[in-house]
């Protein structure tokens, strides 16, 4: 039986086999059977990392050790309020915050845009912060809800499965629910590009 260890688009953490192109953390969540508790986080640096580092081994719900979550691909880590790993993605964290503030004003360390993301992404009863946008207006690597998540890519839109992408349609016009975080929307829009899962080819 899988964990619940894999994050999806809507910030929600569920039970699926598939572990995805990065791992990250949030705290230590899971009990020592390794259920999940109530907690869906411990501290406010949400971090997207590499699947291996230094060949070290962590296992996913290990004694006293952080909770491993798991991601398809950087998109979907991005719309659940997750940042590059500064240790594992150095560049990749360099590069984010670069456009982080290009796009947010300048930031004395990675401690202030974990704060600003903390207030972007979940609201005080748990719930994901979701805002409004134009579609058209979006940048590539977003996530919308369009009946499903949705990743805005192009002129496309590609629905989200765990297991990777599936159908696309034409991107949507006019107004859309937005789930990726309205400051890393803007990072995006300044050049930051996530790594993207193969099926979203």
């Amino acid at each position: 039986m899988p964990l619940q260890n894999r994050v999806l688009p809507t910030g929600d953490i569920v039970a699926d086999p598939g572990r995805g192109l990065f791992t990250g953390n949030r705290g230590i969540l899971h009990r020592p059977d390794g259920s999940l508790g109530p907690s869906r986080w411990k501290h406010p640096h949400w971090v997207c990392c590499l699947l291996r580092f230094k060949d070290r081994y962590h296992g996913p719900m290990p004694d006293r050790g952080w909770t491993a979550l798991f991601f398809l691909d950087e998109a979907v880590a991005l719309a659940a309020g997750h940042r590059p790993c500064h240790e594992c993605r150095r560049a990749d964290a360099r590069r984010f915050r670069a456009a982080w503030e290009d796009a947010n004003g300048s930031v004395a360390g990675l401690g202030d845009i974990d704060k600003a993301l903390h207030r972007a992404r979940v609201r005080r009863d748990r719930q994901q912060v979701r805002h409004e946008a134009r579609a058209e207006n979006l940048p590539d690597g977003t996530f919308i809800l369009a009946s499903d998540p949705a990743l805005v890519l192009g002129d496309v839109i590609y629905q989200f499965t765990p297991a990777g992408y599936a159908a696309k349609q034409t991107r949507p016009s006019g107004m859309v629910t937005v789930l990726t975080p309205a400051p890393t929307v803007r990072a995006l829009a300044a050049g930051y590009r996530p790594v993207l899962h193969p099926s979203a080819a």
